[in-house]
């Protein structure tokens, strides 16, 4: 017979889980106390931090059945987490593409945690599904997608958005495995490391890969192109595929994408572009400028948590044609059939690799609505002029070359000293940018050169954000120049 006793004394322990209203608000004072007082000091904060310890204090506090009070934990979380490294809520985060972290992000996350509502298929989560459905439509009218056919998804970020786009490639062309060998991918020396692992992951780690001229801008030129699709054509292979960038990484360079779309059109190949950190810049009138020929794409990646500032884990993926996502996706098990009669919907589940599927649309809902586009859209373009600032101050000072004209936010440089390897100079540039902590910015390798990056993206930096990391970066390359 059941034993109903041990059945509530596990009640018992387990409604723990649960707490009543007075300790919410005790735990919640506690974790918006900590927020507050990161905020109010966010400008002050070192951009970057290279303790000693680097957070290994969290092992001092292993897992276990005892509790421990919400004080430990945030003793753990600032002194173990948000201390050393990076921190990417800080203006002065100028390295790498950055993330963003706005406020009404945070609330909107907050609430789709308490809520836990699920955001995958339509019967269980309509009114998720459609939040989702309806910024991915916004999207797809910014891009200028055609409405009757475009699908898309809210992913985890640009990297599973290029796999998505690469499978819906693949499955749409048709390629089978004795295919794959003859199968040529066009793509830049500067694509995203993403897209090399995205062919693996779809299977295509076999194929041909072809590295397209670039300008001296960083560029890809269509002429290049165009000549190696006609070659391997002519040699019996099987050209497929083109990935543009509209925004590299290392460069921030935007290839030419209406005159890339002309070939894909002329050679009948499938048209990705990775516009991860760029596609949002299609806001601003400059921005559109830029990435005129975008709408032309089969498909591409577009990172919320880049260019709308919202927390890290927010890409997005546009198909033109939707077919070629639920080709690729759709599958319906037993255990779903209940779903079967709603129709309303495209449900995210049929569209992406995901099933269990975060509620991830509330974070970019909520402060598109609550403040509109209009600030967004001023930001970008702040972003846009600010690195033409930095580019323009820098290239006046005496021993610092700057790379090409910034077509977005990126802006590349050295410092070329006037004894000495310049390479070993800037690695030892960099690293005392680092470990003086105010800003932080990084560094590449262009044509083999040692390069430093600024990336001017988030969205706590202003002009004097940029004034104060001119003065810096000038003052030790001087310094040390003279030791």
């Amino acid at each position: 017979m059941m034993d109903l006793k041990a059945i509530r004394q596990l009640e018992r322990t387990a409604r723990a889980l649960e707490p009543d209203l007075d300790e919410r608000q005790r735990l919640f004072q506690d974790v918006a106390g900590y927020a507050e007082a990161f905020l109010q000091a966010i400008d002050d904060l070192p951009a970057f931090v290279d303790t000693r310890d680097q957070g290994i204090g969290l092992y001092d506090s292993p897992i276990q059945d005892e509790p421990r009070p919400m004080s430990k934990l945030l003793e753990h979380l600032g002194h173990d987490v948000d201390r050393p490294g990076l921190n990417p809520a800080s203006g002065g985060h100028f390295g790498y593409i950055p993330g963003g972290g706005i406020y009404a992000s945070a609330l909107g996350d907050y609430l789709a945690a308490v809520t836990n509502r699920y955001a995958g298929v339509f019967v269980p989560g309509p009114g998720a599904v459609r939040m989702e459905n309806l910024l991915i439509d916004w999207m797809r009218q910014l891009v200028g997608y055609p409405k009757e056919s475009t699908a898309g998804n809210l992913t985890s970020g640009g990297s599973i958005a290029n796999l998505m786009g690469i499978v819906a490639a693949r499955d749409a062309i048709g390629l089978k495995g004795r295919d794959f060998e003859r199968s040529v991918v066009y793509l830049s020396e500067h694509a995203h490391h993403s897209l090399g692992k995205a062919l693996r992951i779809a299977g295509l780690g076999e194929c041909i890969e072809r590295f397209v001229g670039l300008d001296e801008r960083h560029r890809m030129q269509p002429g290049s192109l165009a000549r190696m699709v006609r070659e391997d054509r002519a040699a019996g292979l099987l050209p497929f595929l083109i990935v543009a960038s509209a925004g590299t990484t290392d460069t921030g360079a935007v290839d030419p994408l209406d005159a890339l779309a002309n070939v894909c059109e002329q050679e009948g190949l499938w048209f990705h572009v990775d516009a991860a950190y760029g596609g949002f810049f299609l806001l601003c009138d400059e921005g559109a400028k830029i990435l005129r020929g975008l709408d032309r794409s089969q498909s591409l990646v577009m990172d919320p948590h880049k260019t709308l500032f919202v927390p890290y884990g927010s890409g997005a993926v546009l198909v033109r044609d939707r077919s070629s996502l639920l080709a690729s996706h759709h599958y319906l098990p037993n255990y779903l059939q209940d779903t079967r009669h709603a129709q309303d919907e495209l449900s995210p589940a049929d569209l992406s690799p995901e099933l269990s599927k975060h509620f991830r649309g509330l974070r970019l809902w909520m402060p598109l609505l609550l403040h509109g586009v209009a600030p967004f859209r001023a930001a970008l373009e702040e972003k846009l002029l600010l690195a033409r600032y930095f580019y323009e101050e820098l290239r006046a000072k005496p021993g610092f070359e700057v790379g090409p004209y910034p077509d977005l936010s990126v802006v590349i440089f050295r410092y070329i000293p006037r004894h000495g390897d310049p390479n070993a100079f800037n690695q030892k540039l960099v690293h005392a940018i680092h470990q003086d902590g105010t800003v932080f910015l990084s560094s590449t390798l262009v044509n083999g050169q040692f390069t430093l990056r600024m990336a001017v993206c988030a969205f706590r930096t202003h002009l004097e954000t940029v004034q104060q990391a001119l003065k810096i970066i000038e003052t030790l390359a001087k310094k040390l120049e003279s030791t």
